[in-house]
Formats: C-alpha cells, sequence, structure tokens
C-alpha cells in the first residue's frame, strides 16, 4: 500500500503581476515540488485577503487575477497536478473563518510580529481594517480546509504559521482531533527574499524596483541597466565592492556558472570590469531563465477564457474537499443540527 502524499499548501495576493522575487522565494521551488510527484498541491490565488486592505479598489484585484494565473502557468504550475483556486470560491473558508476567530484574542493578533510589522508598513496607525487585523485567522481557515500539512514560506511568515498552529490545538483541545497542525517549509538561508533594483532590501510592486516575470527583453535589459552597484566605482579601472553590489547578489543567485561568477568578481574587485560590461552579462543570464517562462505565459495569454476555466475547474475541486472539512469541524463542534 502506497504511502498517503503529504499535502502542501501556499498561494499569493493579486496585487499585480508578479516578479522574480516571487520566482527564486517561492514559485520555483513550487515547480520543483509539483513535479516530484511527492506531494498533493494547492495553489490559492488569494484574492479575499487582498481585499483587506485593498477594500476600496476592487478592481486591482480584478485586473491581477488572470495576471497571477498566467505567472502560474508561464513558471510551469501545471493544472493537471497541482490544484490552482481563487480563495473567494470557496464558501468554507469564510465559514470556518468565523468559528476560528472565537479561538482568538484581539491581543494575541495584535501581538504577532507579522501583523505588527504590516501595519506600520501600511501606515495604518489605529485605522486597522479589522479584517486585516485577522487575517492570520483567514490564513488558518485556508490551511486546515485541506488539511495541509506542508506550507512553504518565508521566514517572515513563521509568525503567521505559529497562530494556526495555535488555532489548531485550541480547536482539536475543545472539540476533538479534527484538524491538521501544519509545518512550515522554508527556503534556502539567504534565498527567501532578493533585494530590489535599488539596492533596498526587498523587492516590492509598491516600490517600484521589480523585475516581473512577464517583462519583454526590451524592458529586462533597461532594468538590468538601472540596477544599484558600487557608487564608488566611477571609472573602469577603479576597485569595486562586491558586498550590496546588486548586480553580484542577482548572479549569485540565477547564474549557473560560479567559476565564471567567482571570476567576475575577482575581476571587479581588482579594477578593469566595468558596470556596463558587467551588466549586459547578468542580461544574459536573466533573459536566459525568463525567456521560457515569458513565451509560455504569453502563449496562454492568447486565451484568457481558458485560463479563467482552469480556475473555475480548480476552484470547484477546491471547494468539494474545503466542504468535506467544513462539515467535519460543524460535527465536531455539534452544529450539524440537521444531518
Amino acid at each position: 500500500m502506497s504511502k498517503a502524499k503529504q499535502v502542501v499548501l501556499t498561494g499569493d495576493r493579486p496585487t499585480g503581476k508578479l516578479h522574480i522575487g516571487h520566482y527564486v522565494g517561492s514559485l520555483r521551488n513550487r515547480v520543483k515540488m509539483q513535479d516530484s510527484g511527492k506531494y498533493k498541491m494547492f495553489v490559492m490565488i488569494a484574492d479575499q485577503q487582498a481585499l483587506t486592505d485593498n477594500a476600496k479598489n476592487p478592481k486591482k484585484i480584478q485586473d491581477s487575477l488572470a495576471q497571477v494565473a498566467l505567472d502560474y502557468l508561464g513558471v510551469g504550475l501545471d493544472p493537471e497536478k497541482t490544484t490552482i483556486y481563487v480563495q473567494s470560491q470557496i464558501p468554507a473558508l469564510s465559514e470556518l473563518n468565523m468559528y476560528y476567530l472565537n479561538l482568538v484574542t484581539v491581543s494575541r493578533l495584535e501581538r504577532n510580529p507579522t501583523v505588527k510589522s504590516e501595519i506600520q508598513q501600511k501606515h495604518f496607525d489605529r485605522s486597522i481594517p479589522a479584517g486585516f487585523l485577522t487575517y492570520p485567522v483567514s490564513q488558518a481557515a485556508d490551511i486546515t480546509a485541506f488539511k495541509a500539512n506542508l506550507i512553504p514560506v518565508g521566514d517572515d511568515q513563521e509568525p503567521m504559521l505559529e497562530q494556526t498552529r495555535e488555532i489548531v490545538r485550541s480547536f482539536n483541545s475543545t472539540y476533538g482531533n479534527v484538524l491538521v497542525e501544519p509545518e512550515g517549509v522554508f527556503p534556502p538561508k539567504g534565498q527567501g527574499r532578493i533585494p530590489g533594483l535599488d539596492g533596498n532590501a526587498k523587492m516590492s510592486k509598491s516600490l517600484g524596483n521589480t523585475i516581473y516575470l512577464s517583462d519583454d527583453e526590451d524592458t529586462l535589459l533597461k532594468k538590468v541597466m538601472s540596477i544599484y552597484t558600487d557608487p564608488d566605482h566611477i571609472h573602469i579601472d577603479d576597485p569595486g565592492k562586491i558586498e550590496g553590489n546588486i548586480v553580484f547578489t542577482y548572479l549569485d543567485i540565477f547564474d549557473k556558472d560560479k567559476e565564471k561568477v567567482q571570476e567576475l568578481k575577482d575581476h571587479y574587485r581588482h579594477g578593469g570590469l566595468g558596470d556596463v560590461q558587467i551588466k549586459k552579462y547578468l542580461f544574459n543570464v536573466l533573459n536566459e531563465e525568463l525567456e521560457p517562462i515569458r513565451k509560455r505565459r504569453a502563449s496562454y495569454a492568447k486565451d484568457i477564457a481558458s485560463v479563467y476555466d482552469m480556475l473555475n475547474k480548480g476552484s470547484q475541486k477546491a471547494n468539494m474537499i474545503a466542504a468535506q472539512t467544513l462539515a467535519e469541524v460543524k460535527r465536531a463542534m455539534g452544529i450539524n443540527y440537521f444531518d
């Protein structure tokens, strides 16, 4: 008898196209997990979560839905192997969220380090949308609905996962052992987040320092040529710094020829290697990685109706599974009055 596959759940907020930071931090690994055949994969487009801080701009979410789906298909997520679905189309998630909210205090949510950090970043002060404050509980619903036991996340999301585990323990100790407690799957150290083109520690749509998976060659070249390097490397013959030089940070991540990268680093440190030359080399490396993604994405983009059909079918499949978990939860709670 074959061993049951571990269940993996992950996803993204549809607030714009996905970029190479998403690719390095999560998308690339999702495809590897999918293609290994060892896991039952669920990938969610978290539109409800995106609305917690974009409720007055729903068009942003609507316009981004297909874009995120195209990015998924472009990197190689396969709807035949991975269930790709839309959060708002799974009614059970909202009902589970309601039950879990009763197991969490407001003060506990306010102490969540990730929530605290994001509240500061978004300058909410005390005008925090209630949905935003409670979105860790919504994430618990997302995870437990599919009995996912492996959750690929960045290091900054560990507090969110711990909140889910607390909710699972509280529920199971109160109502019986129904929910599955998840574990995090973290990227290798130093690979969870890549810096932006401007040298900012985070590549972010809101900061405008991104390379999108959908960028064409001309756009990619312009962005690469704008990358922050060593501000003191004024003349080609000047010795240059590698540390904090985003060109070399990206080469470390994307160039498979590590010996070549080391040669370039040594040359740059000693002087005689110009920024334009090294940026052109990086462009070729990035373009080689992104071209097949770009081509696949463009192919799917020719038939957006089929993309929505894929999302609809995935959502129907996900809905059946989540509804089954909800039925088990209500039975455990004793609120399945008319079964």
